[in-house]
């Protein structure tokens, strides 16, 4: 027996120090104390996942016409860019999204700019009326941390829109860290034309022409900048 225990190895050492085991033991006890509070902890660690997001607006339109017209193009576009392995979009009212995944560790910067050329070659399938696309690497940094619901007795829903646009959200970007604020749902001012189409034909025009008078007149000019109580706001 006392041979086996004199050429067990590792676990016949530890019988014949028991000492020695005890002090390595408390050795590594103190050490992982000592250093417990000086190891970096982050509530909200920097994760970059493998995924490039393009998000288009077109304010006004159905979700229906944003899908036929947006998201089934950008879809065909994005979904050939080197090492995407899935895609998945988001439609909703004036809004699309399409997410692409890359396998982990991708490099991501080559592959938005891959995904940022794809997507310029499908601006040329999309409506006119849209706002320029944008397309980012998805970071968990930018989820909202904070979203509001805003209601008011005093102005309906066109008012209260514009202050939360003009207003509202103003304030809270002037926030200390705050990096961005959106503002979504509510409505906007319109302007309603009632077309006379028997008139219309009789002078050979269509809706298009319309559209087109329309696009051509609505346009802004600087104005200048106004002092109004101290402040000074900029006039178009």
């Amino acid at each position: 027996m006392s041979r086996r225990i004199r050429t067990g190895g590792i676990a016949a050492w530890s019988i014949r120090r028991p000492v020695a085991v005890i002090m390595l033991a408390l050795t590594v006890v103190v050490l992982g104390l000592f250093s417990l509070d000086r190891l970096a902890v982050d509530l909200l660690p920097h994760i970059i996942y493998p995924e490039v997001r393009v998000r288009v607006l077109n304010p006004g339109v159905p979700a229906r016409i944003m899908e036929d017209e947006i998201t089934r193009q950008l879809e065909e576009q994005l979904a050939i860019t080197e090492n995407a392995i899935a895609v998945q979009s988001t439609t909703t009212e004036g809004r699309s999204s399409v997410d692409l995944s890359f396998p982990y560790g991708t490099d991501i910067d080559r592959a938005l700019r891959d995904a940022s050329t794809r997507l310029d070659r499908a601006r040329r399938f999309l409506p006119t009326t849209i706002e320029p696309p944008i397309i980012f690497k998805r970071d968990p940094a930018q989820i909202p941390v904070l979203e509001l619901a805003v209601s008011s007795r005093d102005r309906d829903s066109v008012r209260l829109r514009d202050w939360v646009d003009y207003a509202f959200r103003n304030w809270f970007l002037n926030l200390p860290g705050v990096a961005a604020a959106e503002v979504g749902g509510g409505q906007r001012r319109e302007i309603r034309i009632e077309v006379d189409q028997e008139r219309l034909a009789s002078l050979g025009l269509d809706f298009a022409d319309i559209e087109a008078a329309l696009a051509a007149e609505n346009r802004e000019y600087p104005g200048g900048r106004i002092l109004i109580a101290g402040r000074e706001l900029a006039s178009r």
